[in-house]
């Protein structure tokens, strides 16, 4: 039952990007001037002279519309000045994400190497490439908004980063008890991250920046799937296995204690 409902919220989570990521492919082919009225091409057969002046208007609207599409990125980012309060904000947003996305990339392999099951250990190697394809499709939104990629601390990360070291200090090696942890650690990073995302989406909707929406929807969309993934881990296999373990050893110690008491 469990899985049904992770595979139904993550279906519909997917349908409603795809959505949301129609209505802006409208939106931007509506702003695009494309022209969709039969009675231009009715009108295009009357004549010679018709005929021509239709196909130079055509041929001026093809070529207008390929400037358009090929000066997207250049039309967004004069578009975007970083002087609103908005964009200000938008902005700075973005830079707390690049170093988070950073610093996810040096947290993930001491991850990996502390994991006990083969299954994490490939779950936190394949994020880790996903978040360098992450840090690179930031890199092409700070582009299309005509802004250099640099990145500021992100407290939120460096706080579950050092959680990340404090588990793998106190936890014991070859546990499935760490990796329940690990797991735990690793879904507070994709909460922020997919928090962060989603609101970044909605602001590059709202200020028009299509380009910048889409890229930033993409990510969105992995890290609500990573984070069904882990979910997934943890509840078929990882957690109950966990629950076990200690709980012989824990009694034997339990017991030696009562009899030591009952000797005094």
């Amino acid at each position: 039952m469990k899985q049904s409902s992770t595979t139904a919220r993550t279906r519909g989570r997917k349908l409603n990007k795809t959505a949301a990521a129609q209505h802006r492919t409208g939106g931007r082919q509506a702003a695009s001037g494309e022209n969709s009225n039969p009675r231009a091409n009715a009108g295009s057969a009357s004549g010679s002279s018709s005929t021509n002046s239709h196909s130079s208007r055509t041929n001026s609207h093809s070529s207008a519309g390929q400037n358009t599409a090929n000066g997207v990125a250049r039309e967004h980012s004069h578009s975007f000045k970083g002087q609103s309060h908005l964009e200000k904000f938008f902005l700075a947003q973005l830079k707390d994400i690049y170093y988070a996305e950073k610093k996810i990339i040096q947290s993930l392999p001491k991850m990996q190497e502390a994991s006990t099951t083969e299954q994490l250990k490939d779950a936190f190697e394949d994020h880790l490439h996903q978040t360098e394809r992450h840090v690179k499709r930031l890199e092409k939104v700070f582009q299309t908004l005509g802004q250099k990629a640099e990145g500021e601390k992100c407290e939120a990360i460096e706080g579950i980063a050092r959680e990340v070291d404090n588990i793998i200090e106190e936890t014991e090696e070859g546990t499935l008890t760490r990796d329940a942890a690990l797991i735990i650690a690793a879904q507070k990073v994709e909460h922020y991250e997919i928090a962060t995302y989603g609101g970044l989406v909605q602001l590059a909707i709202t200020m028009q920046l299509h380009d910048a929406a889409d890229l930033l929807d993409k990510t969105l969309v992995e890290e609500e799937d990573t984070d069904a993934l882990l979910t997934e881990i943890a509840e078929n296999e990882i957690n109950l296995r966990a629950e076990h373990e200690g709980g012989q050893e824990g009694q034997e110690e339990e017991d030696e204690n009562e009899e030591d008491e009952d000797k005094e």
